[in-house]
């Protein structure tokens, strides 16, 4: 026995999906498909935004933080994944693991505030559109986004060094393939229910605050949005807020299964397939979701693609 810091720092073995041997060439091919669909996806929009004057708006600045988070986020695990889909090695050095799980939480916290940030710019877009320009002024869309991230930051500080602390028993064997909380908790093998305790306080304020936030700001918005008499412009305003809203439902619908179910009742099994919806199939779906409804951004890339064609 002993602290996460000592009896482990040789490493620890990532199971994986090795309980599941026959999907496992079936999640490289997968995996390596839809990784390159989602950097794609993202740095595009990162792109877009940069050249076309049209999209140097705050809710297009807050749009590329969010691409830019969803790269890391996705960056931070999928290749480790399929080094261990296609390799026999499955190790990860203790450093590794340490540096992964706070990558991970840091990147995963910020979106939380991240959202909220985007719902409250969709608030004034939509309830206060006389006055959106001097309330999202530059200075303040630059303030919001270093606030999410530093907040996020330091959420992940907080809970890694928690996790350090904590006395980890039994083999080396992470059945995960990452570094994620709830696995390390599971091993535990003394009476943490303080420090658990203070972790989950802390995850309910990073994860059920925000998602309170923006289902606040949504009611207001509802409720501006039935009082315009347009139906374009009733449309227009569903559209933007609509693309929003979903990728608010996956982000926090996986989110609260992974981290705020009691440890006792958590299943690495499921854990598992639920981590690789919101580290893959989120983050490559964010950039569809935003520019399939959105003619701006359609707008952009078809005038980026004709200006190349004419070069050449």
């Amino acid at each position: 026995m002993g602290g996460f810091n000592t009896s482990y720092r040789d490493g620890f073995i990532l199971v994986g999906f090795s309980d599941w041997p026959q999907l496992e060439l079936a999640l490289f091919i997968f995996i390596s498909i839809f990784y390159p669909l989602t950097l794609f996806g993202n740095i595009t929009i990162i792109t877009l935004s940069r050249l076309d004057l049209r999209l140097q708006t705050p809710m297009y600045f807050f749009l590329c933080n969010l691409s830019f988070l969803d790269l890391c986020f996705t960056t931070s695990t999928v290749p480790q994944l399929l080094i261990n889909l296609h390799g026999s090695d499955r190790t990860i050095t203790y450093g590794g693991c340490v540096a992964q799980l706070f990558i991970f939480l840091a990147l995963g916290s910020t979106e939380c505030v991240l959202l909220v940030v985007m719902a409250f710019d969709r608030y004034a877009a939509v309830c206060r559109p006389l006055h959106y320009t001097t309330i999202m002024h530059p200075r303040l869309c630059q303030t919001l986004a270093a606030i999410s991230w530093v907040g996020g930051f330091m959420n992940s500080a907080v809970q890694t060094g928690l996790m350090m602390a904590m006395p980890l028993c039994g083999l080396h064997h992470l059945n995960h393939f990452f570094c994620e909380m709830p696995v390390l908790l599971k091993m535990a093998c003394e009476d943490i229910q303080g420090t658990e305790v203070k972790m989950f306080v802390a995850r309910v304020i990073i994860v059920m605050l925000p998602a309170a936030l923006i289902l606040g700001s949504y009611v207001h918005i509802a409720q501006a949005v039935l009082r315009v008499k347009s139906v374009a412009g009733r449309r227009k305003a569903f559209g933007t807020c609509g693309s929003h809203l979903l990728v608010v439902f996956l982000f926090y619908g996986s989110a609260i299964y992974t981290y705020l179910q009691p440890m006792h009742s958590y299943s690495p099994s499921e854990g598992k397939f639920v981590a690789l919806f919101y580290t893959i199939i989120t983050p490559m779906l964010n950039p569809l979701i935003y520019t399939l409804r959105n003619k701006d951004v359609k707008g952009a890339l078809k005038k980026i693609v004709r200006k190349g064609r004419d070069s050449v």
